[in-house]
């Protein structure tokens, strides 16, 4: 399910892996970042948190989702004003999004939205700024755990 919403900038903080969907060298960098977020509980670090909501931002693409581009597991915060060593911030555009809601179990719902989104590409009319997923915790722990993907588009 999908619609499209405008949404503000904001800003994030958290942790990078630049990575690359080629030969699957996405979901092996992706498995990583997540397990880094959460072996070394990075959200309790992060400052200025607006609420607990997790996002995986994917930004800085080469030209599409075919090349390279940055993959930023975090959180939305008040500011960039104090961000801990070994962290980064990073603002995000608004702009206009398109947002699906994914549900099913985590990780193969996203995974599957995500396919869906790239057979459809050409006519989603993507601006490839910054596109993310939206980790709410009592969306997570319901009894069809649910998550929301923003794509930017025109």
């Amino acid at each position: 399910m999908k619609n499209i919403i405008h949404i503000d900038p904001f800003e994030i903080i958290g942790i990078l892996v630049k990575t690359t969907n080629k030969n699957g060298q996405s979901v092996i960098d992706m498995g990583q970042l997540w397990s880094r977020f959460y072996s070394e509980n990075i959200l309790s670090t992060i400052p200025d948190r607006l609420n607990d909501d997790i996002y995986s931002v994917y930004t800085d693409y080469k030209s599409d989702y075919t090349e390279d581009y940055t993959a930023i597991i975090g959180c939305k915060v008040k500011s960039l004003d104090h961000i801990p060593n070994g962290l980064i911030g990073r603002q995000i555009q608004g702009g206009n999004y398109l947002r699906y809601i994914s549900k099913g179990q985590i990780p193969d719902a996203v995974i599957k939205t995500w396919k869906e989104i790239w057979d459809h590409n050409k006519e989603l009319k993507r601006k490839y700024t910054a596109d993310y997923e939206v980790y709410r915790d009592e969306f997570l722990h319901g009894e069809v755990p649910e998550v929301n993907i923003y794509i930017s588009t025109e």
